[in-house]
């Protein structure tokens, strides 16, 4: 519940950020262009998210005899959801993600390495992971924290070739205001990527506890985190950035005043939370 809120409240602080953009500037035709082309874009993206990167990962399709089939089978059983559609990604570093419009058009990935990696109860663990996002609608969520992102860099962008090409004209125009240009220009992206990477740390507490729900414990996908955190620091997995926020782990690691644009918790703090679930 808590982690709930915190993430409709980090979404409603970066829609106030926007709306503070737009005040500050004054310039609410560039802010609703820069609107327009963030819906598009990520609209786009969200529509057809599975095929992206389905195919950005040359994920193979299974059918319901693969084991890794069967385990999904049992967990949508258990959740009552439908049954997604299930893939193997070749690569050897353990990793998974889910991805989709909605529980009716879903997808679940796993790449071999996390196939040889753990054991059935360790893999179910990871699976019920992905499947909470599934039915938290987490692709949503993102596909809408990234579109107010994008507005804000856009209008962030369009307010810097302002000052370039345009800022020596009228400039005892009503409304411009150098301070709300500088704070566009510098704070304002910093900010959005800052506050969306927390609305993406807020999801992974959230299908960590929903995972272990479906799996009716936790101790599957905290042994599960322990095994991935040291074999995808030895096998990491080429990962294209945009998509890290999916993966049960993020594909690269960072540490020390970086961890603030991380998209995923540190292991251990996960770990941490499960364990008071039991």
């Amino acid at each position: 519940m808590g982690n709930n809120l915190r993430t409709v409240l980090l979404l409603g602080l970066l829609s106030g950020l926007l709306l503070v953009i737009g005040d500050l500037l004054g310039g609410t035709n560039g802010l609703v262009i820069a609107f327009v082309l963030a819906v598009v874009m990520n609209f786009g993206s969200y529509w057809f998210s599975d095929k992206i990167v389905l195919r950005m990962y040359h994920a193979q399709e299974v059918g319901p005899e693969h084991p890794l089939s069967r385990i999904v089978a049992r967990l949508t059983q258990r959740a009552g959801m439908p049954m997604p559609r299930v893939y193997i990604i070749p690569d050897m570093s353990p990793n998974a993600f889910a991805t989709g419009r909605n529980p009716q058009h879903a997808a679940v990935a796993a790449t071999e390495g996390i196939l040889r990696l753990l054991t059935e109860d360790e893999i179910e663990g990871v699976l019920a992971h992905e499947l909470a996002h599934v039915k938290h609608r987490d692709i949503l969520i993102s596909s809408i924290a990234a579109t107010v992102a994008a507005t804000i860099m856009m209008v962030a962008r369009m307010a810097q070739f302002a000052a370039i090409f345009g800022g020596g004209r009228d400039d005892d125009r009503e409304g411009s205001n150098p301070i709300g240009l500088l704070v566009t220009i510098i704070v304002a992206p910093l900010a959005a990527v800052l506050i969306q990477a927390a609305i993406s740390r807020s999801r992974e507490f959230v299908a960590d506890a929903g995972g272990a729900q479906i799996a009716g414990s936790p101790y599957g996908l905290v042994n599960a985190l322990k095994k991935i955190e040291v074999a995808s620091k030895r096998i990491p997995l080429h990962a294209n950035p945009a998509t890290s926020h999916m993966f049960i782990m993020k594909p690269f690691s960072v540490s020390g005043l970086l961890s603030i644009f991380s998209t995923h918790p540190p292991t251990e703090q996960r770990i941490r939370a499960l364990l008071n679930l039991a």
